[in-house]
């Protein structure tokens, strides 16, 4: 069995230090394809990922989380689901775009790994004014930043992770 997900799944982590060195438009068309090709309930794709690199784009996201290690990324992308577009299952209308954008926000994290890049899920972030100042239309939920660039810190020690026994049963 090959076991190179595997390897990149242990690999990835949360990155929260950046070397001061852009990243390549390469490497993010790359990281964006292998986003665009996520799964999605009834492939209905209900996102819109915004690349954010220019200074006036970092200046405004950097506004709506204030952190120091966050204000070093060379590149973010704004991770927003449409639910507008999305599925909503017929029996209770639970709306799976929040579920649809995370399996393609970890495709794009797992996507900068293979290449070298570090990244870091950002949830806890002023939503209202990431919206307000992105000018996001109504039907869009900013549910995610994702900072983007080459880490400046050591491959932290691995966490503890529970086994698969207090994670799986089998029926």
């Amino acid at each position: 069995m090959n076991k190179f997900f595997a390897t990149l799944a242990q690999e990835r982590h949360s990155v929260r230090a950046y070397k001061p060195i852009p990243v390549e438009d390469e490497k993010m068309t790359y990281i964006m394809e292998c986003v665009r090709l996520s799964p999605s309930a009834v492939n209905r794709q209900p996102w819109k990922f915004y690349l954010l690199s220019s200074p006036q784009a970092r200046t405004g996201i950097q506004r709506c989380y204030d952190r120091p290690w966050f204000q070093q990324a060379p590149v973010y992308v704004l991770c927003c689901a449409d639910h507008e577009a999305s599925w909503h299952r017929p029996c209770d209308g639970k709306d799976h775009a929040d579920i649809d954008v995370a399996i393609a926000t970890e495709h794009l994290c797992l996507a900068a790994a293979e290449c070298g890049l570090g990244t870091c899920w950002v949830c806890n972030f002023d939503a209202a004014l990431c919206r307000e100042l992105f000018r996001l239309p109504a039907s869009l939920e900013p549910v995610a930043i994702v900072p983007v660039g080459y880490p400046a810190e050591e491959t932290p020690k691995p966490r503890q992770r529970k086994t698969l026994d207090e994670i799986m049963e089998r029926l």
